[in-house]
């Protein structure tokens, strides 16, 4: 019933009350056949959770590849690593320091590779990692630096040529070459051959070189390697400086066969580093589209240097010099990278550039 009060306002009753007036659905109990219907579907969103974070878990073990398995220990050996204050090298320093090396870190950023080389120390106890300067983009640094580290060093047991510019813009260095290709390999080239004596004298020895996928597709234009004539292309540019990497290690190991020297190069995968940091200067909204999945697609610095340690410590490897490798197993490197031809036709021509006389 409806009582009335005074002033006229009407008191209605309380739905579900004594009075029987209706109750609210949102506040009656639910009945077993719509709990029952709760439940099913909490428990087929866990599960789907469940399998998406397995999957996702998963995918991961799978982008990170190969893990170095070798327990060899670098005491008294000694390691040279160039583009080492970040990313991959930093990581690869890391690792190597840890198994007792001494490593000398090249690095064109005396700052950044201090601050690097003192969280390295730090982090494996190894006070016998150093840093030394080299722009790899300069034949006259090259030359500073290996005549140095040849009066100063005693050995070199392991050469890491690491350091690498990924689809910056047309820039020339100071010789006048286009800069991909110079520091990702004339650079490394001049370099390697500078410090050969030393390698052949520390012998058992190797030459690790990171290459990149990005090699298959690449062509050496050995009529306009700098893009005088024809338009420049970063992704082109990248790919022939990658490739050039795989034919230079294939040649350097034929040249040095019975030495001592043993030479790899590598695809270390698609890793988060500072590398790409041309490509998201270009495209900037795309850099920030892709931080996301990036952190589920790519690889992590630790888990990119796994293949350079591999090539760098697996025993054995004495009888693979030349090959191409990726996620810590022998791989075969594109048709591209395997035309001997080519190979010798390149290491003419980069040793003419460089001014490197007696090959």
């Amino acid at each position: 019933m409806k009582a009335v009060v005074p002033g006229g306002f009407l008191v209605l009753p309380w739905p579900g009350g004594s009075d029987g007036g209706a109750s609210d659905p949102e506040t009656e109990p639910l009945s077993g056949e719509e709990m029952d219907g709760r439940g099913g579907l909490l428990v087929k969103c866990g599960a789907l959770l469940g399998v998406t974070l397995i999957c996702l878990a998963v995918l991961r073990r799978w982008i990170a590849g190969g893990v170095c398995r070798s327990s060899v220990r670098l005491d008294g050996k000694t390691v040279l690593i160039t583009g080492a204050n970040t990313g991959i090298g930093k990581e690869t320093c890391r690792d190597l320091a840890r198994r007792g090396a001494r490593v000398v870190m090249a690095c064109r950023d005396l700052a950044r590779a201090e601050s690097a080389a003192e969280e390295i120390r730090r982090s494996t106890g190894n006070g016998n990692v150093v840093i030394r300067h080299l722009d790899l983009a300069s034949l006259y640094s090259v030359r500073t630096f290996t005549r140095e580290f040849n009066d100063s060093e005693d050995r070199l047991d392991l050469l890491i040529n690491n350091a690498g510019v990924m689809m910056c813009p047309k820039w020339l260095t100071e010789d006048g070459f286009e800069t991909q290709l110079a520091v990702n390999h004339l650079g490394h080239f001049l370099l390697t051959n500078q410090l050969l004596p030393k390698l052949i004298s520390s012998a058992p020895s190797r030459v690790v070189t990171v290459s990149s996928i990005a090699h298959k597709g690449g062509r050496i234009d050995f009529d306009d390697l700098f893009f005088s004539r024809r338009p420049y292309s970063s992704l082109e540019s990248y790919r022939q400086s990658k490739l050039a990497n795989v034919l230079f290690t294939r040649e350097l190991a034929s040249r040095v066969r019975d030495s001592g020297v043993s030479a790899f190069c590598l695809h270390p995968g698609v890793i988060r580093t500072e590398l790409g940091r041309h490509v998201e200067g270009w495209f900037p909204l795309l850099g920030s589209l892709l931080s996301l999945p990036s952190l589920l697609l790519m690889k992590t610095p630790t888990q990119g240097c796994q293949t350079t340690l591999h090539c760098c410590l697996q025993p054995g490897m004495e009888g693979r010099t030349g090959k191409y490798f990726s996620d810590c197993a022998e791989k075969e490197a594109a048709a591209e990278g395997r035309d001997d031809e080519a190979a010798r036709r390149l290491w003419d021509e980069s040793a003419r550039l460089v001014g490197l006389k007696d090959t």
